[in-house]
């Protein structure tokens, strides 16, 4: 009587096995055919080679390229506003406060954030090559903010926890809700932080380059990495999702091929019967 129960349960693991088999397979032909079209995409650095590409190429303009340098203010840098001595060039601050409310349906403190303020500063900054800080060659790197990807580096994080006193009391209370902590945090884009830039870079006048969003559907990106580092993460990426489709394949066809011996063997029993 207990044969049911456990082959239905098998089956249910070998049809969840090859379904999960499936969609990781899927995910990783979706990261492998990302990947190859992220290897098309030439690679430059700021540097004489770019610009004299540039000056070779059709109204002095590449589509579409990543550009790899260091970041370095075009004037005057952002400094961080609560850790002394740190500058970028691009800064976010995040103000947001945590409240709990009381539940009448199921008698219980419940979280949530509200009155969250997030305010962004930018200043005009250039890409350029690592150890070519008095060069003339740069990257300008035009509307940071439009760009996609994650190029900003948390500096500074502090959550302070809200003081038990008349007024908790009083909202508590009345309004069936309390403060707890409000927490506040900086990024930034440092000065002289690595980046890759992924878009169109054209060239105005005699050498000034200048990397902004193509104007085809492709993406303008912004990455706090070398190219190197990006393309691993992805092949990273890659590899996960293989296994995983390897793993759970095997896991079905052992758990169908058990399936299989045992009918066999219960075959073979009926017959001698």
């Amino acid at each position: 009587m207990s044969d049911g129960p456990v082959n239905t349960l098998v089956l249910i693991g070998v049809g969840s096995s090859f379904v999960l088999s499936s969609l990781f397979y899927r995910l990783y032909q979706d990261k492998k055919k990302e990947l190859e079209k992220l290897k098309k995409i030439p690679i430059f650095k700021p540097d004489r080679h770019l610009l004299h590409v540039l000056k070779a190429s059709p109204h002095r303009r590449l589509q579409y390229v990543a550009v790899e340098g260091l970041v370095q203010a075009d004037g005057e840098p952002l400094a961080s506003r609560f850790v002394p001595r740190c500058f970028g060039v691009i800064q976010k601050i995040s103000v947001e406060e945590h409240w709990k409310y009381w539940n009448n349906l199921t008698r219980t403190w419940n979280s949530r954030t509200m009155n969250q303020k997030e305010t962004s500063n930018s200043v005009p900054f250039s890409l350029i090559s690592p150890g070519a800080y008095m060069t003339d060659l740069f990257v300008k790197v035009q509307s940071p903010l439009e760009a996609g990807g994650c190029p900003l580096e948390r500096v500074y994080n502090r959550v302070r926890r809200s003081e038990e006193g008349l007024v908790t009391l009083a909202l508590q209370g009345l309004a069936g809700e309390k403060p707890v902590a409000m927490v506040e945090s900086e990024e930034l884009l440092r000065v002289g932080s690595i980046l890759t830039g992924f878009g169109e870079v054209v060239l105005e006048g005699g050498q000034v380059m200048r990397l902004q969003a193509p104007q085809d559907d492709r993406k303008f990106i912004l990455v706090a990495t070398d190219y190197r580092s990006f393309i691993d993460r992805h092949e990273s990426s890659a590899t996960m999702w293989k296994t995983l489709t390897a793993v759970t394949g095997l896991t079905g066809a052992s758990l169908l091929a058990g399936i299989i011996y045992n009918l066999g063997k219960q075959d073979d029993r009926s017959k001698k019967a």
